[in-house]
């Protein structure tokens, strides 16, 4: 079947609204986890496997950087081969069971087992509790904040202040909301589940791998940059879906502030992806994010995002997560709409 037919894209979509809403109601089961391996978890061992074995001292940069490539490589190719093996084996097993009996085995293994696979790649519900675990942390100690917080950055958070942890969880919400929601989603609409998992793939190896340090600025160099790549359109329409989201919080001003702050300050972040959905979050609320922070021993003099605003406080993170499911309430309510255009139009 051609990539983008209507009928598959009917599918794709219909499932991503589901898997959208099997994800805002259970988020991750927890139970099954402690008895089955979490598939970002095998992705993690594959990758951890590539480092071992090609990231060595012993190998120059130039030949390390070589090995993360063709490492990286391998392993789109896996992953994309096991979307497409696990696509084959539902629609053959589906139209077999459903010959033999009947009933509606072809839609659970067609729509419902697919939606659960993207559903549990899909983050956020556990975005939410996570970020949410920090307001909370964050009104009984600053210790237990810095412990939460700590939990969902990457940088130094001994010795934050309150204002740095707040920070540090609107920037982390709006990030993640890009990488572990809009981002799977835009990649299992274009590409079913191969699409999912390529990038799924990629992203693991990027927060493993893809750091500028001694140890991976060469090897990890590969994973990092297809990484950017691949989030490019969905950090994007990640910032474009919390501006739209402002029109619901702030009317008046969220929108125009979000796609103004976007357009000042989105190319300014050290990454060329993150700046859009955190700068318009910035917008939408009216704090400043961004500035300085470490990472490690290294100090980092980053630029603020909507440097005249307001200083963030607690009632900000709460802000941020109501803006959240207003971006991925939006978003579905989009798909629903193309998905009840294409299907009038059979009729």
């Amino acid at each position: 079947m051609p990539l983008f037919s209507l009928a598959e894209i009917e599918g794709r979509i219909a499932i991503l609204l589901l898997a959208l809403l099997l994800d805002a109601v259970f988020g991750e089961p927890d139970w099954l986890w402690q008895r089955l391996p979490h598939p970002v978890v095998i992705f993690g061992k594959a990758i951890g496997k590539i480092d071992k074995v090609f990231n060595q001292r012993r190998f120059t940069g130039h030949t390390r950087r070589r090995l993360g490539v063709l490492g990286i490589a391998s392993l789109v190719g896996i992953s994309g081969s096991a979307g497409a093996g696990i696509n084959a084996g539902l629609d053959f097993s589906g139209t077999y069971l459903m010959l033999l009996t009947g009933d509606y085995i072809l839609l659970i293994t067609q729509v419902i087992f697919p939606a659960i696979l993207l559903a549990i790649l899909l983050a956020g519900r556990s975005l939410d509790q996570h970020i949410r675990a920090v307001a909370i942390a964050l009104a009984t100690s600053i210790e237990s904040a810095r412990t939460a917080v700590g939990m969902i950055v990457g940088r130094s958070t001994d010795h934050l202040t309150n204002a740095e942890i707040i920070r540090a969880a609107i920037e982390t919400g709006a990030e993640n909301l890009s990488d572990g929601v809009f981002a799977p989603a835009i990649w299992f609409l274009i590409g079913g589940l191969p699409g999912l998992f390529i990038y799924k793939m990629t992203n693991t190896a990027d927060s493993m791998i893809g750091y500028r340090n001694q140890r991976y600025l060469a090897f990890g160099w590969g994973a990092a940059r297809l990484d950017d790549l691949l989030n490019y359109l969905p950090a994007r329409l990640t910032g474009l879906m919390i501006a739209l989201a402002g029109l619901c919080v702030t009317p008046r001003r969220g929108f125009q502030m979000a796609i103004l702050v976007m357009c000042q300050d989105a190319g300014h972040h050290a990454s060329p992806n993150a700046g859009w959905p955190e700068s318009a979050m910035a917008g939408v609320i009216g704090i400043w994010l961004g500035g300085p922070r470490h990472y490690g021993n290294h100090y980092i003099q980053a630029r603020r995002m909507n440097a005249t605003g307001k200083e963030a406080d607690l009632d900000d993170i709460y802000r941020s997560l109501r803006i959240m499911w207003l971006a991925i309430a939006g978003f579905a309510l989009m798909l629903g709409f193309m998905l009840a255009y294409m299907l009038l139009r059979l009729l």
